[in-house]
């Protein structure tokens, strides 16, 4: 327990306090996320295997997968637990843990698509040096340097968390922790914190898409040049990734790129990006895209 804090539990309020609501949602969100696990695992487990999907592109792929699968298994459980609980409680140290690692792998989730981005801009505005400039050791060096990226980015999260005092009140109006509605909680003026959750979350989301529709322009623009079959080809993947990016920046740039206000419909757009984007990623890369599908056909229909 922090030592500016008299508080050791918080009690969640989830996304209704309807009983035939919550059952449902235990129903609904079971299934999406055993769903969202399996449909990651299915991509993790194929390109693992998978011959021929040894090129850059299936190699951030894998890492998204097991961020998208990381980030739902830090949210997702408790959201369906305690939709069958009586007293939705979790303490002050699962709380904290839950802020550092939900932004971790968010924030990792980001760095991955702006390295897509960049595997898919190389490999159409500069084919003939792609294998050179994203060899297999770059592209272990820039999938370390996220993993460094997110662990700066939640330390620095779960610093202003900590720092946070908590006097009495300790109901959250949401279904995980967060520092937007901890904020609220505070018995602080928390002007200076929010302005620090704005730079840090809301930059890396705002700096972060802009990056990547500047990319996407320039990768549209090189294209004028290609075959049909080779503008069909490219911008079948790119779409696939730009459909990605907009579903999980826009609900990460509403939610922290504001004051501290909450709004009612805050939790509904925290569901797109925490439990929505991680299973929808496995859907939209599978469903478009014609090499994944194959390497799954060969790769699981010969096991069985």
């Amino acid at each position: 327990m922090s030592t500016n804090s008299s508080v050791n539990e918080f009690i969640l309020l989830g996304l209704t306090q309807d009983p035939r609501k919550q059952k449902a949602i235990f129903g609904v969100f079971l299934l999406l996320y055993l769903a969202t696990l399996l449909g990651n695992f299915l991509i993790l487990v194929t390109i693992k295997r998978s011959r021929t999907l040894g090129s850059p592109m299936y190699f951030f792929l894998f890492y998204l997968s097991f961020t998208d699968a990381c980030l739902s298994a830090t949210i997702a459980p408790r959201l369906i637990v305690d939709s069958l609980s009586q007293r939705k409680t979790i303490s002050y140290k699962e709380c904290m843990t839950q802020v550092f690692s939900s932004h971790f792998f968010g924030c990792m989730g980001i760095f991955v698509l702006i390295l897509m981005a960049f595997d898919r801009y190389v490999a159409i505005c500069k084919p003939l040096r792609y294998t050179t400039i994203l060899n297999r050791h770059v592209c272990s060096v820039l999938v370390i340097l996220g993993w460094v990226g997110s662990c700066i980015h939640s330390s620095a999260q779960i610093f202003l968390a900590l720092r946070l005092p908590f006097c009495g009140p300790n109901v959250i109006d949401h279904y995980f922790c967060d520092l937007q509605p901890l904020l609220k909680l505070a018995c602080m003026d928390t002007y200076v914190i929010n302005l620090l959750v704005i730079t840090n979350s809301g930059a890396i989301c705002t700096v972060s898409f802009i990056i990547l529709l500047i990319s996407y322009v320039i990768i549209l623009y090189s294209l004028r040049n290609y075959s049909a079959e080779g503008k069909r080809k490219a911008l079948s993947t790119c779409t696939s990734h730009f459909i990605v990016v907009v579903l999980f920046f826009g609900p990460c740039i509403f939610m922290y790129t504001r004051p501290a206000t909450t709004f009612p419909v805050d939790k509904v757009v925290a569901v797109f990006y925490t439990i929505g984007t991680p299973l929808l990623n496995p859907l939209i890369y599978t469903l478009r895209n014609a090499e994944v599908k194959n390497a799954m056909k060969k790769l699981w229909c010969s096991k069985v």
